[in-house]
């Protein structure tokens, strides 16, 4: 029996799937050939169909497999229908999108099973059945309907095998991300954001009687730190560990054995997530003596009305400021994640978010342009205010570059403009350079109209680059465009294989 998955992840960051690992993983011990098409041009596999179809029949797959993402359905559909011409192959759809719109992704003719929710068991059954009927968490065609299995349990996590690294080339997305090594020690989130997935997911499960609190599972550390150990006497060239648990210190106790256990094998240091309200001095200080260099802070809004109507973030700028405080206080680098074009989002809203970055100064900023995920609240929001673009939705695979929301005339040249010089609307908001030079450039970019942004936003562009540079010879700290064209980083921070 022989597995093919394909990832497409075209125009984003390169990623490591952690479900196909863990699926390939609990195949391979069962005797199963698991092959990948890791689809990102930034790792050398373009969308390319040519080279797809001769990759599919060198393998001669018995299963297709896709993980996929609402973002890369388009690039998903486009090569599932291409390989059906050439191939009598059976091709199953899983990650979140199917999940959040089963009906929708089994209604394409190269859609042959659906898994929705959690797969390792799931993906198992079906290869070693060889038919869907029955099988918890799958869906599948029968006489012209739609049939959708209850979902099982959620996975025991401690219980999965040993994640396939080997799947991915895993030294060779190590070198293309500079060092960079993902792991996560958890699996779910306590939250129930409504632009997040999760909330989604918990609630298709409460609904077949499983309940929301088994939802967070964590691997023990001896698990996390056997792992390390495999990573670093398997690889090479590993710089750091990112960590993308949704909240790696939610558990203060494994958190609090996790930071002894992790300094004793190695001094390389690592990257986590936390949340704001529940960010305290022990925190930080168990993070940062285990090697903790940069810990990250989802904000999404600088408006307390838009965290608690729309994004339902019950936490208050005073919370942010003083977990900020708290990590600049134990030497920590602070990330602050926020997100523009949100549903009901006004200029006000906007510029809070600017003014709540300008006050407590992370290390570094990014943010992104929200994306209305089908099934969650955020979307149906969004749908009934009438705010998105459905066209454009289709279209977009990342979220960086434009945004699907039309929020009105202002409102969309805003967004516009953050997006395109976010660094200056925060320097010059915080009189960064205590000159008012950022000050003085970002008000002809406040003041410009659409005509006149669109007419000049390159020279723009141009003489922030130069300001820039003139504050960087000068030594003023400021923030700059590094790493990323979305992401904003204090000029003094000079470790450059620090880049997420």
């Amino acid at each position: 029996m022989r597995v093919l998955f394909i990832y497409p992840n075209l125009n984003a960051q390169i990623g490591f799937n952690y479900g196909l690992a863990y699926i390939s993983g609990i195949l391979i011990k069962k005797g199963v050939e698991t092959h990948l098409l890791n689809v990102n041009e930034q790792i050398g596999y373009p969308l390319d169909l040519e080279r797809i179809r001769t990759d599919v029949l060198r393998i001669k797959p018995d299963i297709v497999g896709f993980s996929v993402l609402t973002n890369q359905y388009k690039y998903s559909l486009e090569i599932a229908r291409d390989i059906k011409k050439y191939l009598d192959v059976r091709i199953i759809f899983g990650g979140i999108h199917p999940t959040m719109d089963p009906e929708g992704t089994l209604a394409e003719s190269c859609v042959d099973y659906l898994c929705i929710g959690e797969g390792e068991e799931a993906f198992l059954e079906l290869v070693e059945k060889g038919s869907p009927e029955g099988i918890r968490n799958l869906a599948y065609k029968e006489n012209g309907r739609m049939v959708i299995e209850p979902l099982r349990p959620y996975v025991d996590v401690t219980k999965l095998p040993f994640k396939d690294y080997h799947l991915f080339d895993f030294q060779k997305m190590i070198d293309a991300k500079d060092g960079w090594v993902g792991l996560q020690a958890s699996r779910g989130c306590p939250f129930r954001c409504t632009y997040c997935l999760n909330h989604k997911i918990i609630d298709l499960y409460k609904k077949q009687g499983h309940l929301p609190k088994d939802y967070l599972r964590r691997h023990s550390v001896d698990e996390i730190i056997d792992e390390i150990k495999y990573l670093l006497s398997h690889y090479t060239g590993i710089k750091m560990f990112i960590f993308d648990d949704d909240i790696f210190t939610f558990d203060k106790e494994w958190l609090k054995e996790f930071s002894r256990r992790y300094k004793e094998i190695t001094d390389i240091g690592f990257v986590c997530n936390a949340h704001a309200r529940i960010f305290d001095s022990e925190t930080a200080k168990n993070i940062k003596e285990a090697g903790c260099r940069i810990v990250k802070f989802g904000l999404e809004s600088g408006s307390d009305r838009i965290r608690r109507t729309v994004l339902q973030r019950f936490m208050s700028n005073g919370h942010i400021e003083k977990a900020f405080e708290t990590a600049d206080r134990h030497g920590l680098h602070t990330s602050a994640f926020v997100m523009i074009g949100l549903p009901d989002e006004k200029k006000i809203d906007l510029m809070e978010t600017v003014k709540l970055l300008a006050k407590i100064k992370p290390g570094r900023f990014r943010w992104s342009l929200f994306f209305p995920f089908i099934g969650t609240r955020a979307y149906t929001i969004a749908k009934d205010l009438g705010a998105i673009d459905f066209e454009k939705m289709d279209r977009l695979d990342n979220f960086t570059d434009e945004t699907c929301m039309n929020l009105g005339p202002d409102e969309d040249l805003l967004i516009d403009k953050l997006k395109t010089l976010f660094c200056l609307f925060v320097n010059g908001y915080a009189d960064i350079d205590g000159k008012g030079k950022y000050a003085g450039l970002l008000r002809e970019v406040e003041d410009a109209d659409e005509a006149a942004w669109q007419r000049n936003k390159t020279k723009f562009s141009e003489r922030l680059k130069t300001l820039d540079r003139e504050m960087a010879n000068h030594g003023t700290i400021h923030y700059t465009i590094k790493y990323n064209r979305f992401m904003g980083v204090r000029s003094d921070w000079q470790d450059d294989s620090l880049s997420s």
